[in-house]
């Protein structure tokens, strides 16, 4: 594999937190923050993918890059296709790391944790996922449960996604988190994709992949980053930055 490419899809056009990515928490927009965790990771450029002058401004300030993109894609997906043909259009990275805008306070030790999988040239896609703690959880349809067998210590090979519990029986349940690495190829070959059966009754997007027979590998890892999808969850990001600060 080249040098990953890490880009950051962030729009302001959320229905449940309007404006999310320039959300403050702790003196800062959150899409900053996130860009900064990605930055720390070091495992190649970070770009963040907008639709908003706003935030491209807010990244150049920070020294970093930043790329607009139309506001009219249906997926974060499709913002990424299309930053990446302008950002690199040569095709010198074909690996591209999907690190959502709403996770101001993920480990960057986590995002490189996205990639061993990739290094089994039958694996199209990785992601992460993490073992379920919380009973109530399990039953929660905004938990994303992976389902899938091990093909490897700490790794899973996908076999479904689902809102519901799932699988059936004694184990550990698995929460999907919502960090892709794509090969090149495999991106563009998904956002090419019509929408799946399944995809859409479950919404979710990563289901396109598996009916089209793509595999998705996934690294298990034991930081469960907090998304910031609603005002309660924002106000945890806050406060959570803030102990880190007194700390």
């Amino acid at each position: 594999m080249s040098d990953p490419l890490v880009l950051i899809p962030a729009r302001l056009a959320a229905t449940r937190l309007p404006n999310k990515p320039l959300a403050e928490i702790a003196g800062e927009p959150m899409i900053v923050h996130v860009w900064r965790r990605a930055v720390e990771a070091g495992i190649g450029p970070v770009v963040v993918a907008t639709d908003t002058a706003e935030i491209v401004t807010l990244i150049e300030a920070q020294g970093g890059l930043a790329v607009m993109t139309r506001v009219d894609h249906a997926s974060g997906s499709d913002r990424l296709a299309e930053a990446l043909e302008t950002i690199d259009p040569n095709g010198q990275h074909d690996v591209v790391v999907n690190v959502q805008g709403d996770l101001p306070t993920i480990d960057p030790a986590v995002i490189g944790a996205v990639l061993p999988p990739l290094a089994d040239p039958s694996v199209d896609i990785a992601t992460l996922c993490a073992v379920i703690t919380q009973a109530d959880e399990a039953e929660n349809p905004n938990v994303v449960k992976l389902v899938g067998h091990h093909v490897g210590p700490g790794r899973l090979r996908a076999l479904y996604f689902s809102r519901s519990r799932a699988p059936w029986g004694d184990g550990p349940l698995f929460h999907h988190i919502g960090l892709y690495a794509y090969r090149r190829k495999a991106l563009t070959r998904f956002v090419a994709l019509p929408q799946g059966e399944l995809e859409q009754r479950e919404k979710l997007e990563q289901l396109r992949a598996l009916e089209a027979g793509m595999r998705i590998d996934a690294m298990i890892v034991d930081d469960l980053p907090l998304g910031v999808d609603t005002q309660a969850d924002l106000d945890r990001a806050r406060a959570l930055m803030a102990r880190r600060r007194l700390n």
